[in-house]
């Protein structure tokens, strides 16, 4: 049998699959998420999230050096506020003490080339465990936007690189690059969730920082699954108001979108390989139904190959150990 082409000729062996391949994953691509929380010499399994912890602050920064050690340039802090500090106006969020703000400069100093994400949205502060100020049952915008410029501020002068809007309201992305430009904080980027879908994927997070909306649902304000144009339109808005990078969250249900957003814009593109998504690999795993190691790194390969510039997930240590 004759055949002009044989496409198998560059995939019969290790060596030439790795030369010819499309996509390479590296420690750069990685941002890792970091739960933290009040105390000291504190560790604490999320049951929902196996082998991935909430920390204290003294156990994150030895975390982060151990990041800084195996290649990992960015983290992306959370924080688990005490329910005594949580009310309906975020306030804490802004709080020069705070831990969010004590994190940041405790690990700046530690890993002063860590690049440091913060997340900007008022839910782990809110009573209501919603993302916004919520007045006669609705999640207010525009006063909501004027808690997150005040956070947004607090966390560049506590030395964050960039802050990441999480919450979707509206205008944010522009109200905190003015807030930033009149205050001199030139040099602080943002991360913004451009296109953050409302997903069911998202609960061991909300278990992690006991930041579950305490009523409704977050469909007000974070995008319906259903719909692609949204995001492209909600993603250019936000590098018009000045996002340095632009964020698709979840990530493994939306390549699509990742795909359509790296093709629109021309900053880069970051996606949230997000709780749900760690959790199911996880849970499959421990019963034998996949390989763990092999499921870690095709999924992100396709994040990779969808577009995604910037990959945020919690799998990012035991990537770097398998890509070694």
């Amino acid at each position: 049998m004759y055949l002009q082409r044989r496409n198998r000729i560059i995939r019969q062996s290790a060596s030439i699959r790795s030369l010819v391949a499309e996509t390479i994953l590296t420690p750069n691509d990685f941002i890792a998420p970091l739960f933290i929380d009040e105390g000291k010499n504190n560790s604490t399994e999320i049951a929902s999230m196996p082998n991935y912890y909430r920390r204290s602050l003294d156990l994150t920064v030895k975390e982060v050096k151990e990041l800084w050690a195996m290649g990992i340039k960015s983290v992306l802090l959370f924080v688990k506020a005490k329910d005594e500090v949580k009310d309906n106006t975020g306030k804490e969020s802004w709080n020069k003490s705070g831990l969010m703000q004590r994190s940041i400069k405790e690990i700046k100093e530690a890993v002063p080339e860590m690049v440091v994400m913060t997340d900007v949205a008022l839910d782990p502060y809110s009573s209501y465990g919603h993302d916004g100020i919520v007045l006669n049952g609705q999640i207010v915008n525009d006063q909501t936007v004027e808690a997150l410029v005040k956070m947004s501020l607090s966390h560049a002068e506590a030395g964050a690189d960039f802050v990441a809007p999480s919450d979707m309201m509206d205008g944010r992305i522009g109200a905190i690059r003015q807030a930033l430009e009149e205050n001199n904080f030139i040099n602080t980027g943002i991360m913004s969730y451009s296109a953050k879908y409302a997903s069911c994927f998202y609960g061991p997070f909300r278990d992690a920082l006991d930041s579950a909306p305490g009523f409704g649902d977050k469909k007000t304000y974070q995008m319906n699954y259903a719909n692609r144009i949204e995001a492209i339109k909600e993603t250019i808005m936000d590098v018009e108001e000045g996002a340095d990078i632009v964020m698709v969250k979840p990530a493994l249900a939306y390549l699509d979108i990742i795909r359509e957003v790296k093709n629109a814009v021309d900053v880069p593109v970051s996606a949230y390989n997000i709780s749900g998504e760690y959790s199911m690999i996880k849970a499959a795993a421990a019963r034998g139904w996949i390989n763990e190691e092999q499921a870690i790194i095709e999924s992100l390969t396709s994040i990779k190959r969808a577009g995604a510039d910037l990959i945020a997930t919690y799998f990012a240590k035991d990537a770097v150990n398998l890509l070694h």
